[in-house]
């Protein structure tokens, strides 16, 4: 039986989930799961029933506990609980790479694979074992035992570091404040925001406002506040976290861990007989390689540079002859852009975000859905949470069966980690000993409700709920029964970002939108005098926001390519002199806190979103073509994609719900590029 808080059976008892709870069920799992490969070796099955299926169960209970005690670290922590996250990860990871770097369980796999009746298996079942076996060959099976052992240290460390350098973020993100006394500094914010800001202050036993570094914090200040001294120092905190520079400089610094997770990683490549970190992550990715990768990124940005910079030309005039400032600054770039959308497009932010009240909002997004894909979500009461302003859904399909779960976590609030993301709490299962419906975690990061509102969203947050339950409905829609190749898992990285950003183009939808939308105090729709200015606005600075994300994508790759040298801040200089068309100060620091290639999934695979997008802006036009909510779109969707996970090449799910190969084409309309 598995551990009580490793019962993949049943939902995350979160409350049971405590630091001193973590370390001895961290040690039970792996314990349990030792004994089954030990048991395995020694009786040497040959049937895929008895090869498979034990160990699977084993690491469905690990997940089990090690996504509940990661997603409550993540969303309420504590410093006796990331504690006892870095130790249990260590462990974990330790146990991983055993499991994966034992000889006769690999032989136990090959044995498997070879067999005359492997062929007669189902496809989920063979593509399972072959993928157990590719991920043990990348994780050095095959090498001789003093560089095999030397590969596991490896692994071990770079967990060790990126928990290290993601707590680091989160220390410097919570380290800086500034009270402010004096509402006139405050100008231009909306009441909402100054609301925001002084429930931030109470919260601290302070008087007057306080603003932090938590993200509805930072964006209102340096979208809105007229106070240029303030925007100033908001942006100096933010831009300099966990680094040498700034408020805290040296505190929370992440420079050494950089230098030393891609040092780990490069020696990582050179172990596995690859030339560099991009070589030993293209391997389980669409894209071939990184000269075709990096072609790709270059012709974007030769398409979206012009736009950029005729896009930054107009804002520079405009910041000196409509708002007198005479050299803009890069903190003055999100207030200038907020006033010339506005002269431009006559959109007030504020005024928007006051028809997107969160619980109207979600419930536009529940008819979206079941619109869409025939679905409801179920709201339970009855569920353990990991924080009180969290909730869960059973997903409900059109004959009332419960086929998934969902838990929503959506606002800011100290000790949560920033961003937004979706992650997976259970698998689906059905083995033959146990079912389990899929269950995923949907979490954000908007502005909390204030004194005298709600919480209202504004219309970029209602495309990352978008962008988030794509990710979500990844999960929840799978069909398949093996969880190491199901949902998201197993899925080539540059294709993940798929359903994620198609579900965002739905908030560009006029009927969509009305659909989410509610004035908070007349519970009127989104008016059309709002909307068309903002569909008119959608390409606004689309060529600036374009070459920020290939500036992202052609560090992380040139940082791991090790072409430009090994400081990560002369790197990321050398690619803005390359791409960009805003240029931060010397001491800005964008590496230190750049998650996700050091402490996330998307090292040397950051270009990733571009090339999803790809894929994403071409399936799209798909529901465009049959009038963009379209439940036989959905359907053919969730059948071809959603439901696969990587029981097939994404490339091959593609071209069964498109009819041909991805077009890039719609990339460049979904920009403002043709």
């Amino acid at each position: 039986m598995p551990h009580s808080l490793a019962d993949a059976t049943t939902l995350p008892p979160f409350a049971a989930i405590t630091p001193d709870a973590v370390g001895p069920a961290v040690a039970a799992v792996i314990a349990e799961r030792d004994a089954t490969v030990e048991h395995l070796i020694r009786t040497g099955p040959t049937g895929f029933a008895d090869t498979w299926l034990p160990l699977e169960r084993s690491d469905v209970a690990v997940d089990a506990l090690w996504s509940a005690v990661s997603h409550l670290q993540a969303v309420a922590d504590t410093p006796a609980l990331r504690a006892a996250h870095a130790a249990g990860q260590a462990q974990l990871v330790e146990a991983n790479m055993r499991i994966q770097q034992n000889d006769a369980l690999h032989g136990l796999y090959e044995r498997l694979a070879a067999a005359p009746e492997f062929a007669t298996l189902p496809s989920a079942d063979r593509v399972a074992v072959k993928q157990a076996l590719r991920n043990a060959a990348l994780a050095g099976v095959a090498l001789p035992p003093e560089a095999r052992a030397r590969f596991a240290e490896i692994s071990v460390e770079l967990a060790a570091l990126s928990n290290a350098f993601a707590s680091a973020v989160l220390d410097a993100t919570e380290a800086w404040s500034e009270q402010v006394t004096d509402e006139a500094t405050l100008a231009g914010l909306s009441s909402r925001d100054k609301a925001m800001l002084a429930a931030a202050a109470r919260a601290r036993g302070l008087d007057g406002w306080l603003v932090t570094l938590q993200q509805p914090s930072v964006g209102a200040v340096l979208t809105f506040a007229e106070d240029r001294g303030l925007r100033e120092r908001v942006y100096t905190a933010a831009n300099t976290r966990a680094s040498d520079q700034g408020p805290h400089a040296g505190q929370f610094d992440n420079s050494e861990r950089i230098g030393h997770i891609v040092a780990l990683r490069r020696e990582g490549a050179k172990l596995l007989g690859f030339g560099d970190p991009v070589e030993w992550s293209l391997a389980t990715k669409m894209a071939p390689n990184a000269g075709e990768v990096l072609a790709f990124l270059r012709d974007l940005a030769a398409r979206a540079r012009p736009f950029a910079e005729a896009e930054m030309a107009t804002l520079r005039n405009f910041a000196a002859t409509e708002l007198g400032l005479g050299e803009l600054q890069p903190w003055d770039v999100g207030f200038a852009s907020d006033r010339l959308r506005t002269r431009r497009h006559a959109i007030d932010e504020a005024e928007v975000r006051a028809y997107f009240p969160v619980d109207r909002v979600l419930a536009g997004w529940h008819d979206l859905v079941e619109r869409l894909y025939g679905i409801r979500f179920v709201r339970r009461d009855d569920v353990a949470l990991a924080h009180p302003d969290s909730s869960y859904f059973d997903a409900v399909d059109a004959d009332g069966r419960v086929f998934a779960g969902l838990y929503i976590d959506l606002h800011a609030r100290p000790g949560k980690r920033g961003g937004a993301w979706m992650a997976a709490a259970r698998p689906r299962l059905d083995d033959g000993n146990a079912v389990r419906v899929p269950v995923a975690y949907l979490t954000c990061n908007f502005s909390p409700a204030s004194a005298d509102a709600p919480a209202l969203l504004s219309h970029r947050e209602v495309v990352t709920l978008l962008h988030e339950t794509g990710h979500c409905l990844h999960l929840l829609f799978t069909e398949v029964d093996r969880p190491s190749i199901a949902g998201t898992s197993g899925v080539e990285w540059d294709a993940i970002e798929l359903p994620s950003q198609l579900m965002e183009d739905f908030a560009w939808d006029r009927d969509v939108l009305t659909g989410m939308s509610g004035h908070h105090v007349t519970g009127a729709p989104l008016p059309t005098q709002l909307f068309d200015p903002m569909l008119a606005a959608r390409h606004f600075q689309a060529g600036m926001a374009l070459v920020r994300q290939i500036e992202f994508a052609l560090f992380d790759l040139l940082l791991h390519l090790g072409t430009l040298g090994d400081d990560p801040v002369a790197v990321i200089e050398a690619v803005r002199a390359e791409v960009a068309v805003i240029h931060p100060p010397a001491w800005h620091r964008f590496p230190h806190a750049f998650l996700h290639i050091f402490a996330m999934n998307y090292a040397s695979g950051y270009y990733s979103y571009l090339w999803a997008e790809v894929l994403a802006a071409d399936a799209f036009g798909k529901f465009a073509e049959a009038g963009i909510v379209d439940r036989v779109t959905g359907d053919a969707f969730r059948a071809e994609v959603l439901s696969r996970g990587a029981t097939r090449p994404a490339a091959e799910s593609f071209r069964a719900f498109r009819g041909r190969d991805a077009d890039l084409a719609p990339l460049l309309v979904r920009h403002g590029l043709v």
